[in-house]
């Protein structure tokens, strides 16, 4: 059959036959500013085997990518290894089209999925480290519950040394380049760090141990495909120390001014605090919400070691940029930060406070007293704003 999407191999026996979505541009308040994949895995094994499905909008492409390399009338299993929309929102209908003999998904899988279509009978469940005979291969199972949803599992194809790992290790990246090494790494890197700040960083304290469970499993993996962005292939080490230095959380020289500003007072303070963090030695970071978004904040807030928020007071409250930012923030739980919060105010000045607060509820370590200036900040206010930035970078090399 004809089709103008082609699935591409990426072993002798597995072809990627996913989606890219070109002009995503929001992930559930996560800006994706380079787009990105849905991907899913055909495997041609005695028992013919697709990994995943797609979002649904995009089921067309996978249809047409398996058919560029066989009847999709001919997959005898399917295997859902995370059963978020975007994975799973094409499942029914591919099954309805497909009619394979089986569809597995883990115990909390088939769970999910119940809970998200009204008619899933065809679904049954696989145990945890358990294993699927795909006649001459093998598929073996292992849930990595709240990496980064409850039904979350990670598949290996022992005979192509392949490892479906859904969720984690990925990134949202739009790209015709199947794998990690043919994109620039620069790219790569701070899409994978982005995708982990604003996905997984709640989860860092489980993430050591279900890095260890899956390489204590003795797999020889080749390849991690996961189920957005390039496929690593090359120095898998790489990612799997990446995650664990992140999972660490442990504090840098690096300084992080969160603020917005309504005459420019806020962000006359924002600028001086970056000046004095860099005279102590540290690495300043000044975020305007006027002009970057939320997810973009959690990024740099991952290696950091410092949060600095800044508002004026409107209408006895922060900006409301700041609610917005800092309520993303206290969800994803970040760690071993201290912090302090400034700005300007007019008439009653309750901003400062209230930023404070936020801090004190992310377990930030409030460092010094709010820094508040009536209406326009003077040299001395500004010089106190400096003062404060090279307090904060001496403590973060202290």
């Amino acid at each position: 059959m004809t089709t103008p999407f082609k699935a591409i191999p990426i072993s002798k026996k597995v072809y990627w036959v996913g989606a890219i979505d070109w002009g995503l541009r929001e992930f559930h308040g996560y800006s994706t500013s380079r787009g990105t994949t849905y991907n899913a895995y055909l495997v041609l094994a005695d028992r013919v085997t697709l990994i995943d499905t797609v979002k649904k909008p995009f089921e067309h492409e996978l249809m047409a990518r398996i058919s560029s390399v066989i009847n999709p009338s001919e997959i005898d299993y399917i295997v859902s290894n995370h059963s978020e929309m975007d994975h799973s929102g094409s499942l029914p209908s591919v099954v309805g089209k497909i009619r394979p003999e089986r569809v597995f998904a883990s115990k909390m899988g088939v769970k999910a999925l119940s809970a998200h279509f009204e008619s899933t009978d065809w679904l049954e469940s696989v145990d945890n480290e358990g294993s699927l005979s795909l006649g001459d291969m093998t598929l073996n199972f292992l849930e990595t519950r709240m990496l980064h949803w409850p039904d979350s599992m990670v598949s290996y194809l022992e005979d192509e040394r392949v490892l479906f790992s859904q969720d984690a290790f990925g990134m949202h990246l739009a790209t015709s380049r199947l794998f990690v090494d043919e994109n620039e790494w620069d790219i790569v890197r701070y899409e994978t760090a982005k995708y982990y700040a604003n996905i997984l960083l709640p989860y860092s304290q489980i993430i050591p141990k279900a890095l260890e469970r899956i390489t204590g499993m003795g797999w020889d993996i080749n390849v991690i495909a996961g189920d957005h962005g390039p496929l690593w292939r090359r120095d898998i080490s790489v990612i799997l120390d990446l995650y664990a230095h992140w999972a660490a959380q442990k504090p840098t020289n690096k300084a992080v001014i969160v603020y917005d500003t309504m005459w420019r007072s806020t962000e006359l303070m924002a600028h001086a605090l970056a000046d004095g963090i860099q005279e102590g030695g540290g690495i300043p970071v000044v975020l305007p919400l006027s002009s970057v978004s939320r997810s973009d904040v959690a990024t740099e807030i991952l290696e950091a070691g410092a949060l600095l928020l800044g508002s004026p007071t409107i209408n006895n409250n922060i900006f409301p940029s700041l609610a917005d930012t800092l309520t993303y923030l206290r969800g994803l739980k970040p760690k071993n930060l201290i912090g302090a919060a400034f700005g300007s105010y007019g008439w009653s000045g309750e901003a400062q406070k209230q930023l404070e607060n936020y801090l004190q509820e992310m377990n930030v370590e409030v460092v010094a007293d709010p820094i508040k200036v009536n209406y326009v900040p003077t040299s001395e206010d500004l010089n106190a704003c400096r003062n404060l930035g090279i307090t904060v970078a001496e403590k973060l090399s202290s």
